[in-house]
């Protein structure tokens, strides 16, 4: 298990490079939303993966008895999911605008339809 997650990490963040480089926009996006999924992944890695039980401080007692897991990576990683989800809802909501206005999403002919717009006016 422990070799398998950052290999893991490392497919998932070599796939979204490859397919933010690629040169078109929808493509860009899931490569966004890969590389999000991936340093989820390494955060949740990085908090060390145990079998404890929940950090739950019993009454009376000033800190939680045995080996607990540590909440703090679950924290941030539930926070990046939802932060990374409205990402690429607003991402998505531009690249359609993009596809209304340009009628392509391929970044090279979008900005030579800037820069002929840009002529234009």
């Amino acid at each position: 298990m422990e070799v398998l997650l950052p290999l893991t990490v490392g497919c998932l963040v070599a796939a979204a490079i490859y397919l933010m480089l690629s040169g078109h926009l929808l493509r860009f996006l899931f490569g966004l939303t890969l590389i999000s999924n991936g340093i989820n992944l390494l955060i949740f890695a990085s908090g060390r993966l145990s079998g404890g039980r929940p950090p739950l401080v019993p009454e009376g007692a000033k800190a939680p008895l045995g080996e607990v897991a540590n909440a703090l990576p679950q924290a941030l990683v539930l926070t990046a999911i939802v932060i990374g989800f409205g990402l690429f809802a607003f991402s998505l909501v531009l690249a359609m605008r993009a596809w209304s206005d340009l009628g392509t999403l391929d970044l090279a002919e979008m900005r030579g339809a800037e820069t002929q717009a840009d002529t234009d006016a």
